[in-house]
């Protein structure tokens, strides 16, 4: 069951219609998301801050709306996105309050300065490939990623990333080979031949979904801070 289905369902029985929600994109099952939108057509006058407080009622407690935003008929959710963020979240200390929040890497210390200078690294390319799953459907392998980074406090640390598009699979096998990095398993150079080969094969391991989250979308269109 996904967070589409169960939305649209709720819209469906509150509206008393039938609605096609189109969301700025798909993740895998036990992503998180902090920020994701969708579009929809309709021809009926609702006062949005009231229909928020309706259809919340309606949803699971692991689903929130919590705003509506007229836009243009043309407008789309997914194709006219120009940026997109993700955060991976990880702890390296057993926390039983982060399951399902954060992925715990237990296979000893891990090196942020390294980490941070081979993220700096993807910064210099486009084509992205070796990230990506093998058997996807996709024109090209560009994105354009404007930034890429670790924070951390304590034992636990945050990668953060930003760009135009993602691949499928493609933020949690660059953080499976940053760890990589970390560990010791690769040095920071060898991220610029993991890159060039487009190999799939020579990129590290893909991380848990749940330590993945959704954290922006930007549209040209929408004035968020209104």
């Amino acid at each position: 069951m996904s967070v589409q289905e169960v939305l649209t369902n709720a819209m469906n029985l509150l509206f008393r219609d039938r609605f096609e929600l189109v969301g700025a994109g798909r993740t895998d099952a036990g992503v998180h998301a902090k920020k994701m939108f969708a579009h929809f057509d309709t021809d009926k006058v609702f006062e949005p801050s009231s229909m928020v407080l309706k259809l919340n009622s309606f949803l699971p407690e692991d689903i929130t709306v919590y705003r509506f935003f007229e836009v243009s008929s043309e407008a789309h959710a997914r194709f006219d996105a120009i940026s997109r963020s993700y955060e991976y979240h990880i702890h390296t200390f057993k926390n039983s309050f982060l399951n399902d929040l954060s992925w715990y890497f237990y296979k000893g210390s891990l090196d942020v300065k390294k980490m941070n200078k081979a993220a700096k690294i993807l910064l210099e390319y486009t084509d992205f490939k070796c990230f990506s799953k093998s058997k996807t459907d996709v024109f090209t392998y560009n994105c354009d990623i404007t930034d890429a980074y670790w924070t951390q406090k304590d034992s636990c640390l945050i990668f953060h990333i930003s760009a135009n598009r993602f691949l499928r699979n493609m933020v949690r096998s660059i953080v499976g080979t940053l760890l990589d990095v970390g560990s010791g398993k690769i040095d920071v150079e060898s991220l610029h031949e993991i890159i060039q080969s487009g190999d799939r094969g020579k990129a590290g391991f893909s991380v848990p979904a749940h330590g993945l989250y959704l954290t922006r979308v930007v549209y040209p269109f929408i004035n968020e801070t209104n």
